[in-house]
């Protein structure tokens, strides 16, 4: 604990704290913002060099556009959505919009703390869909997700709606949800809907054979999708640990340092990370005969999405647990998406975002840490209740059925007022030249084919002259 005096210091301990932890906010946004390259990269060196600039422009777009709707719209929305859902009888209109006329200061930051948030979730789902949909209907779909998809969920959650503890399940169940950094209301949102858009827009041509066997088509570069996992899992640090805003806490007392809370969430999110890492490796290793790096690469972003739900809640050996489960699971889930499902998701957003919140989300309660609980381990390890269990169920299932249902609805428009998918013609020469008339890789593609070996997200290189 920190005391400080006021006569020496000429400010109280609560504007102390609370201006640290204000740039602790902002500091962690920009590191949040750091996800976005994380993304393009990733994304990138996943699909045919003749759609690279495609994918960086989606990118882009989701990061210029979405921040614009979102402040425009989305945050509003959020703030509607926690009201209806809430019991309140009225609509206040102003209240959900006060974040626009804020006099500056701590009302913006907290709206830009929110809208890092948005753009991921917003983000996720151009890996899914890259190389057959058109710009136009991305462009409509980002902003239904930034407008409207994401921000009815964290209305229903983190704005003190439904499934909270004073919505209308909290209530009725006398538990709210736990989700501390976006497991579900993040990543499964942009996981999930991703799976809806790229089944929506059917499979890139040669993806399936006649017989609907699955076809690989390798992406251009792992050196940019391994380099893209590692700047994500940096701007992750920013994402869980963020989420624990409050470095200083002010009382009677003086200033306190909430270094327990900041240290549980580092370790977890870091065990998670390695643990997911690690159990990817191990499994294509088994599968493919030698570990893959791109897989490992998915299994430590998939380790990271499942504890990102749990960080504060769960004990050390649970955050090894949960993050080591969901990479564990990454490649198999890809592989019945893929194989059973049908569906052409592209760079395996269900697999990395979607089942591993879902699971890491709903096992919260069963590692939950609790400060005089049995010692296990070393941590202090209580049950969270068949209650809270219960919720984390429920929570899971209506946000998935919401996003499923609108993510349909927007394709669907989307599709209506522009088409989802390119030409045959245009697919084929590649999205980066039919849909923004440029090339990425002037010197080396030409007539959409290079040369060298290539990488597949199934596994194994193929060497020789790949159509891009």
């Amino acid at each position: 604990m920190l005391e400080l005096a006021d006569p020496f210091l000429q400010v109280t301990p609560g504007a102390v704290a609370d201006g640290v932890n204000y740039v602790w906010i902002l500091v962690v946004c920009f590191l949040i913002f750091f996800m976005q390259p994380g993304f393009a990269l990733l994304e990138s060196g996943q699909v045919r060099a003749k759609n690279v600039g495609n994918v960086l422009m989606k990118n882009m777009t989701d990061w210029t556009l979405g921040v614009l709707v979102f402040f425009l719209v989305g945050a509003g929305v959020s703030g509607l959505a926690a009201q209806l859902t809430a019991g309140g009888t009225a609509v206040d209109l102003l209240g959900a919009f006060g974040y626009m006329s804020s006099t500056g200061g701590p009302g913006w930051i907290d709206w830009f703390f929110g809208a890092v948030f948005a753009m991921t979730a917003a983000t996720i789902v151009s890996g899914a869909v890259a190389g057959r949909m058109k710009y136009t209907a991305y462009v409509f779909v980002a902003a239904a997700m930034t407008a409207v998809i994401y921000p009815v969920v964290t209305g229903m959650t983190w704005g003190g709606g439904l499934l909270s503890g004073s919505g209308f399940v909290g209530s009725a169940l006398g538990v709210g949800y736990l989700d501390f950094a976006g497991a579900t209301v993040v990543h499964m949102v942009g996981g999930l809907a991703g799976l809806v858009g790229a089944k929506m827009v059917g499979p890139r041509a040669g993806r399936f054979d006649s017989n609907g066997t699955s076809q690989p088509i390798p992406g251009h570069s792992m050196l940019l999708a391994v380099l893209g996992t590692l700047f994500l899992a940096f701007g992750w640090y920013g994402f869980n640990v963020g989420t624990q805003a409050t470095v200083l806490a002010s009382g009677e007392e003086g200033v306190t340092f909430m270094g327990a809370a900041l240290g549980r969430v580092v370790l977890n999110t870091t065990l998670g990370m390695g643990a997911g890492g690690v159990a990817a490796m191990v499994v294509s290793a088994g599968w493919q005969g030698k570990p893959d790096p791109l897989w490992a690469a998915n299994g430590l972003l998939a380790g990271l999405v499942a504890v990102t739900g749990a960080v504060p809640h769960v004990t050390w050996w649970g955050g090894l647990f949960l993050g080591g489960l969901a990479g564990a699971l990454v490649l198999p889930t890809y592989r019945w998406v893929v194989n059973s499902l049908g569906i052409d998701d592209v760079c395996g957003v269900f697999a990395v975002h979607g089942s591993a919140g879902a699971i890491g989300t709903i096992l919260i309660p069963v590692f939950a840490y609790e400060a005089g609980g049995v010692g296990i381990l070393g941590d202090a390890w209580g049950f969270g209740g068949g209650t809270q269990l219960a919720m984390q169920v429920v929570g899971v299932a209506v946000i998935g059925v919401w996003t499923v249902l609108a993510t349909a609805a927007a394709f669907k428009l989307a599709d209506a007022l522009f088409g989802l998918r390119v030409s045959d013609q245009e697919e084929e020469l590649g999205l980066d030249e039919s849909e923004h008339g440029i090339s990425v890789y002037p010197e080396f593609v030409a007539g959409g084919s290079r040369e060298g070996p290539t990488v597949s997200p199934d596994g194994g290189t193929r060497g020789g002259t790949q159509d891009d």
